[in-house]
């Protein structure tokens, strides 16, 4: 990805090491192990992360000289640039206005508008503050824990992250919840299936307007795609349980998140990705 030398976004907290300007406060065991499933999910911890700690708050402290992964921090700020240039351009395409999110970098913990953030919880959009929470620590697990390396791949995770912030905006995620609240645990998981893959294919969508930038290079969408299948839920079930219970999945399988991705990036159509209402992807669940 050609991402060195572009503008760095001005919608970026960077609390690496501590900064933020609000308050720690640390979770119980309990809250952690289930984070951690959450996290190895590749999903969204907001419903547990509210649970709140009984831990002693701790004051973030702005991060002082150079950081080991500044790199990282920078490649966010760039693709996030990235997406609010194409997304802005496309919105208005359609007669609306993008509102940008705020990317919140960090390391260890941080206080989120839907509670704790943590390691454990994966990248996540929080609707309660209108920001996307990414533990730099992640783009480490991608490539070593779910073989999934490359700077696109991580460009990926930023871009699906988007895609329910711009869900967020159309007012699918307050429809989604509300609906959620009233089905059983199976019903309201296969809501949530659908709600991820629509954010799998706004990322192909940005792919698209990205290549057209000439932003990708060789191989970038063949990283977005492993990345996605990556983190399928079959795949995350069977290395983490040895089996696949698919009343369980809350992302979809491997073979449908690199459907709907790739849809978006040969697409480009932010029209053509209604997921909840279409079963063209029926054969690969």
């Amino acid at each position: 990805m050609r991402w060195l030398g572009g503008r760095e976004s001005d919608n970026v907290e960077d609390r690496r090491g501590g900064g933020g300007g609000g308050m720690v406060v640390g979770g119980g065991i309990g809250t952690v192990v289930i984070a951690l499933v959450i996290y190895l999910l590749g999903g969204d911890p907001s419903q547990i992360l509210n649970s709140g700690g009984d831990g002693q708050a701790v004051s973030q402290q702005a991060p002082s000289g150079p950081q080991p992964d500044d790199a990282a921090a920078l490649f966010s700020r760039r693709v996030l640039t990235y997406t609010e240039n194409i997304w802005t351009e496309v919105m208005a395409k359609e007669g609306q206005q993008y509102r940008k999110p705020v990317l919140v970098l960090f390391r260890g913990q941080t206080q989120s508008g839907c509670g704790m953030a943590s390691a454990a919880s994966g990248p996540f959009y929080c609707p309660g503050d209108k920001k996307l929470y990414i533990d730099l620590s992640f783009y480490d697990e991608l490539k070593q824990r779910f073989d999934a390396p490359g700077d696109f791949a991580m460009a990926y995770v930023i871009a699906h992250e988007i895609g329910h912030s711009i869900q967020d905006q159309w007012g699918i995620l307050s429809k989604v919840h509300q609906a959620q609240e009233r089905m059983s645990e199976a019903d309201a998981n296969r809501l949530s299936v659908r709600l991820e893959l629509q954010a799998d294919f706004l990322a192909g969508v940005w792919a698209h307007y990205a290549q057209q930038m000439k932003v990708l290079e060789p191989g970038d969408v063949e990283e977005a795609l492993k990345a996605a299948s990556a983190i399928g839920d079959d795949n995350i079930q069977k290395a983490t349980q040895g089996y696949v219970t698919p009343e369980g999945f809350t992302h979809g399988t491997a073979a449908q998140r690199a459907y709907w991705f790739k849809k978006g990036f040969e697409t480009g159509d932010i029209n053509q990705g209604d997921t909840f209402n279409s079963r063209e992807d029926a054969r690969l669940q």
